[in-house]
């Protein structure tokens, strides 16, 4: 019993240990991919992302195309009477798994040069968003600042949408 009740004050000393540390923070929370759709350079950068994923899904479609005819190809010329000699089959064979090899290659060198654009026209975004969101916490006294948008954010009754001062300090509407 004596066990229970030295227990069950420890319990109510870190609960009052805890209450009072909290006391005095001042907490805020903001969406940044609401943020992230009001700043400029915004759409134009997501317009040339978009512009270069079109152009390797073109280059990409066009490869598949001629992988697609020569595939046809090997396929009626197995069907050929007379047959073709085992050289000619391995040689088109392994045009079509070099080509096969070409097409990966393309594709993973394309999505590494599509996420290297990404983070050159975004990044500069985010840092200047990155950079407002802090000096509105140290004008302003706050001690954390939560993102909502990466749903780390699971409740809140209180603290500070500070959105409007984020936005004001950007000059955004």
């Amino acid at each position: 019993m004596k066990r229970l009740i030295k227990i069950a004050v420890l319990v109510m000393m870190v609960f009052c240990a805890v209450n009072v540390s909290a006391q005095g923070k001042k907490f805020g929370h903001i969406n940044s991919d609401s943020l992230l759709k009001l700043m400029p350079g915004r759409d134009s950068a997501y317009t040339k992302i978009q512009d270069e994923i079109k152009t390797y899904q073109d280059q990409i479609k066009a490869m598949q195309d001629e992988y697609d005819r020569k595939a046809t190809e090997y396929q009626t010329i197995l069907a050929a009477i007379p047959p073709p000699s085992e050289l000619i089959k391995q040689a088109k064979i392994e045009d079509l798994q070099d080509l096969q090899a070409r097409i990966e290659k393309f594709q993973t060198s394309a999505q590494e040069a599509l996420q290297k654009k990404q983070t050159e026209l975004l990044q500069p975004i985010i840092d200047k968003a990155k950079k407002a969101i802090e000096e509105v916490g140290k004008e302003n006294g706050f001690t954390y600042i939560f993102d909502s948008a990466l749903g780390s954010l699971l409740y809140t009754d209180g603290g500070e949408d500070i959105m409007p001062l984020v936005k004001k300090k950007l000059g955004l509407k």
